[in-house]
């Protein structure tokens, strides 16, 4: 079994490339895919780049050129919930794409059109895996909930204010909601996880520098430890 493993930026995958034993390398749509072992699981790690069509991209290419049959997408993420602070970990129970808005059509904000579903769903299983992942080691706090995606830096507290009462939503960030609509429509299991940055609905902030590393840990001991239970 194949597990295709998705992160943004470079820094986001860097500890967790050092840690693999990487048999072969292929690009394509300007995108390495590292293919490698880990705790002897068959991987494909691979920074997709900013943004939802990047995701989209990298996500399609893993399931018809590599054939994975999951896909784990770990990154960072702004949160939304009043309770969530720099440091914690978002496990996605399901995601929406916030600026999707055919509302002039009277479809729900976040709903794309002639899609059979609002929300696309998380694995249960997977998502049981990174809870597990999570008590393992010493992460600050961990919730489930929804993450919702758009094209757009959000640092605006009346925007984090309106996903808040629209989507209810914990975290907010640029790639994980494509990935959720490429996997739902190819039917293969995914997860998105999601280390947090700050929080502009609680005023909380942690420098970028200081918190890259803890992002970076949060998700390398995450992902190999799911790999571990798997």
């Amino acid at each position: 079994m194949s597990i295709g493993i998705i992160g943004a930026m470079d820094e986001e995958l860097e500890l967790l490339l050092k840690e693999t034993r990487i048999i072969k390398k292929e690009r394509k749509a300007n995108m390495e895919f590292n293919f490698g072992e880990i705790f002897s699981k068959e991987v494909v790690i691979v920074r997709c780049g900013i943004g939802k069509v990047n995701a989209a991209i990298c996500t399609q290419i893993l399931i018809d050129d590599f054939s994975v049959e999951k896909v784990i997408n770990v990154g960072i993420a702004g949160g939304i919930g009043k309770d969530i602070y720099p440091g914690d970990v978002v496990i996605a129970e399901n995601l929406v794409q916030h600026d999707m808005d055919t509302s002039a059509f009277g479809d729900k904000i976040g709903q794309i059109p002639r899609v059979d579903t609002y929300d696309f769903k998380c694995d249960a299983e997977l998502i049981n895996l990174a809870k597990k992942a999570c008590e393992s080691f010493e992460v600050n706090n961990y919730f489930q909930g929804r993450i919702v995606s758009g094209d757009q830096f959000i640092a605006n507290v009346d925007k984090i204010n309106w996903l808040n009462d629209n989507f209810n939503a914990l975290a907010c960030e640029m790639e994980g909601a494509s990935i959720a609509q490429v996997c739902y429509l190819n039917k293969i299991p995914f997860v998105v996880i999601r280390s947090i940055s700050d929080n502009a609905n609680n005023g909380a902030h942690m420098d970028y520098e200081k918190f890259t590393p803890i992002a970076v840990k949060n998700s390398t001991y995450i992902i190999e430890n799911m790999l571990k239970l798997m």
